[in-house]
C-alpha cells in the first residue's frame, strides 16, 4: 500500500483528530508528573511493596506483606504500594499499624483497582497513566520488595532491573519474596537466558535477591545501605 493510500485510510478514520487529542494529552501527562513530584518529594525514604491485587486476606503472602510493611515502617521507611487491594493493602496496612508513612499510587482501571483504607490521606495519588506511575515508584523508592503477583508485578520488576542494568538509575535493592513462586522463572533466566543464549551477563543475576521470610526481606534492604555505606536518597 502506498504512503498516500495509508494516509487517506487513517484520515478516513479520524487520524487528524486522534493526533490532535494526542497533543493535548501532553498536558494531562505533565499534570500527573507535577502532582507526583510535588507530593512524593516531601515524603522521605520509602520502600515499595509490589504484588497481586487478587491476593486474599487468608493467603500467607498477605500476612507476610503486612509484616514486612510493619517492620520497614519501624525502621523508619515509608511504604509505597500501588494503593489497591491484595498485597498492596497488606503493605499499607502494616505501615499504618505502627504509624509509619503509608503511600498509595493508585491507577484507574475498569476492574480490580480501588484504593485501600490504610493509605495516609495526604499520600494518595491517582494516575491515569501506568508509565507516569512507574516513574514515581522508581524515582522515590529506596528498595523494591516484590511479592507473588501477575503481569503488572513482573512489569514493574523487570523495568526496574532493566533501568539498573543499563545505568539509567542508581542501584537499589530488589528483593523477591517466596522462593517456590519465583524459582522457576529465575531458574529459566539463569539456564536459558544466561547460559544458553548469553542474553544477559553473570553480574545481572546480582540485581535481585530471593528470600523466603519476612526478616530476610527487611535485612536485604538494611544490609544494602550498610554494606555500601550509603544512605537512602533523602
Amino acid at each position: 500500500m502506498s504512503e498516500d493510500k495509508i494516509k487517506r485510510k487513517f484520515e478516513s478514520k479520524g487520524w487528524n483528530e486522534i493526533k490532535s487529542n494526542d497533543s493535548w494529552s501532553i498536558f494531562k501527562i505533565m499534570a500527573e508528573l507535577v502532582e507526583g513530584f510535588e507530593k512524593m518529594a516531601k515524603i522521605g525514604p520509602c520502600v515499595s511493596i509490589f504484588g497481586s491485587a487478587r491476593t486474599k486476606h487468608d493467603n500467607k503472602y498477605f500476612g507476610m506483606a503486612e509484616e514486612i510493611g510493619r517492620k520497614l515502617a519501624e525502621k523508619g521507611y515509608g511504604v509505597i504500594t500501588g494503593g489497591g487491594p491484595g498485597i498492596m493493602e497488606a503493605g499499607n496496612k502494616g505501615a499504618h499499624s505502627v504509624g509509619g508513612k503509608s503511600v498509595g499510587l493508585n491507577i484507574d482501571l475498569p476492574f480490580e483497582q480501588h484504593e485501600n483504607p490504610y493509605i495516609d490521606s495526604d499520600k494518595f495519588i491517582n494516575f491515569d497513566y501506568f508509565f507516569v506511575r512507574k516513574v514515581m515508584f522508581v524515582k522515590y523508592s529506596q528498595g523494591f520488595v516484590v511479592m507473588p503477583g501477575g503481569f503488572g508485578t513482573l512489569d514493574e520488576l523487570f523495568e526496574a532491573m532493566t533501568l539498573i542494568q543499563t545505568g539509567k538509575i542508581g542501584r537499589f535493592p530488589i528483593v523477591l519474596v517466596g522462593k517456590k513462586y519465583w524459582e522457576g522463572l529465575f531458574s529459566w533466566i539463569k539456564s536459558t537466558m544466561l547460559e544458553v543464549e548469553h542474553n544477559i551477563s553473570e553480574k545481572d543475576l546480582d540485581l535481585f535477591s530471593i528470600v523466603d521470610d519476612v526478616d530476610g526481606a527487611v535485612k536485604c534492604i538494611d544490609d544494602f545501605y550498610n554494606n555500601y555505606l550509603l544512605k537512602p536518597n533523602f
